[in-house]
C-alpha cells in the first residue's frame, strides 16, 4: 500500500490528525488534552501521512522568522516500524527549506531520539520532563 505525505486537505483531514494525535498522545501516553491541544495548531502547516484515504500520522510546523519549530509527531499504532515517521521528518525539511527556514527546532521524547539523531538532529541541553515525558531539545542547521 502506498502512502503518501503531504499538507493536511480540509477540515475533514485536519480532524483526522487531531484525533491521530489524541490517541497516541492523550490515550496511548497519557498526555492530558490541555497539554496536547495548546492553542497553536490555527498558526501551524499541518503535514499527514494518508493511506487509502485514512490519516495514519501527523505534524505539525511552527514558523517563526527563519526557525520552524516541529512538533506533534504522531504515527498509528498499527502503521509504526514502516518508516512514516521518517518520511515526515523529510517533507518537513522540504517545507522549512522552502520557506527560507535556516534551522529546524523541537522536543524529543527521550525514547524517539535516536530517530532524530539519524535524521541529522543534534541535542541540545538537558533532559526534561514535559507533559510528564522525559524530553531533549535537539536542533538541525538547514544552511
Amino acid at each position: 500500500m502506498t502512502v503518501e505525505i503531504r499538507r493536511v486537505a480540509g477540515r475533514a483531514e485536519m480532524e483526522a490528525a487531531l484525533a491521530v494525535r489524541d490517541r497516541v498522545f492523550c490515550v496511548e501516553q497519557g498526555v492530558p488534552k490541555r497539554e496536547e491541544q495548546d492553542g497553536r495548531d490555527r498558526e501551524a502547516l499541518h503535514l499527514v501521512a494518508v493511506e487509502e484515504g485514512v490519516v495514519i500520522g501527523t505534524c505539525r510546523l511552527l514558523f517563526v522568522d527563519r526557525t520552524v519549530q516541529f512538533s506533534r509527531l504522531a504515527v498509528e499504532q498499527t502503521a509504526r516500524r514502516r518508516g512514516i515517521a521518517s518520511r515526515l521528518l523529510q517533507a518537513a525539511d522540504a517545507e522549512a527549506i522552502g520557506a527560507g527556514a535556516r534551522r529546524i527546532v523541537l522536543h524529543a521524547q527521550t525514547y524517539a531520539a535516536d530517530l532524530y539523531l539519524a535524521d541529522g538532529y543534534e541535542p541540545r541541553g538537558h533532559v526534561f520532563v514535559e507533559a510528564g515525558i522525559e524530553h531533549i531539545a535537539m536542533e538541525k542547521r538547514l544552511v
